[in-house]
């Protein structure tokens, strides 16, 4: 009982704990009702019954809660498609993963442009043989390089010089590399929520584009390193979640069965995430 007050994500008198509370009411009521008709309870043992009944109830709202605490995994169904929010390591997943970059799809893991935890940092050093072959096919990618997705180029910087539209997407194998944040000379990776909404909305009409009738797996877009401003710098994990859900929902992009979208949330943050209440979400 302890860890469950200290991590009360779901607080005790959430709406949806007291729907499901009701639920099971409603059942144990019906139950009873139609049992009594049979068979009744000696007056010397209704008192009793009563308090053990209530003492039941009792225990079965806060199992109820306890288990809305603690899941960490739910499938919803939006636009006719499954979504699966879970725990698990992005790149032991099955179909196309998706690995956030930033604007200019650098490729220098230094901690300075990208630092080595990153989701970027681990796919360039564990899945890339050749950085400079893969700069090479980022620069000559027709898709990607098609001039809806060119905002810039030959800008003076170090890494690569061409600035890309956000959501913009690379396929390279079981990698689909999109571009997520400006990227400042500070070497600092940002987004407003503007910024954050539109790259969302770009982003599912290319997966649209590119994913074959795949599953595709992606992270909780901005929840790592990437620094939002203009008031939003407080913006958690919750919030990031809702946001991609609903971009999704109005994108009216369609995974034809048996292709999926999966969420995936890293253990280390799973307990930020009201996964009980994503229910909500579902058309």
């Amino acid at each position: 009982m302890r860890s469950i007050l200290i991590n009360n994500k779901v607080k005790l008198l959430d709406k949806r704990v007291r729907n499901e509370f009701g639920k099971f009411i409603s059942v144990i009521g019906t139950i009873f009702s139609f049992g009594l008709i049979f068979f009744e309870i000696p007056s010397e043992y209704k008192v009793c019954a009563s308090v053990l009944f209530g003492i039941s109830m009792v225990i079965v709202y806060f199992s109820i809660w306890r288990y809305a605490n603690r899941q960490t995994s739910v499938e919803l169904k939006i636009n006719g498609s499954s979504i699966q929010i879970k725990t698990g390591n992005i790149f032991d997943q099955d179909g196309f993963k998706v690995i956030p970059f930033n604007e200019f799809f650098d490729t220098q893991v230094d901690d300075r442009i990208i630092n080595r935890l990153s989701l970027n940092g681990q796919f360039i050093e564990n899945y890339v043989d050749d950085i400079e072959e893969l700069n090479e096919r980022i620069r000559l990618d027709s898709d990607l390089n098609d001039s809806c997705n060119i905002i810039e180029t030959d800008v003076t910087r170090g890494g690569n010089k061409i600035r890309y539209k956000l959501g913009s997407i690379f396929v390279t194998g079981e990698f689909l590399l999109t571009a997520l944040s400006r990227f400042s000379k500070k070497n600092e990776a940002y987004l407003n929520i503007h910024e954050y909404v539109n790259f969302l909305i770009y982003f599912w009409d290319e997966i649209n584009r590119v994913y074959a009738q795949k599953s595709v797996s992606v992270p909780i877009f901005g929840s790592g390193i990437t620094r939002f401003k203009n008031g939003f710098e407080s913006i958690d994990e919750n919030e990031l979640l809702s946001i991609m859900i609903w971009t999704f929902k109005i994108s009216k992009m369609k995974f034809a069965y048996p292709a999926k979208l999966s969420i995936i949330v890293h253990e280390d943050k799973i307990d930020k995430i009201n996964v009980f209440s994503l229910k909500e979400e579902e058309d």
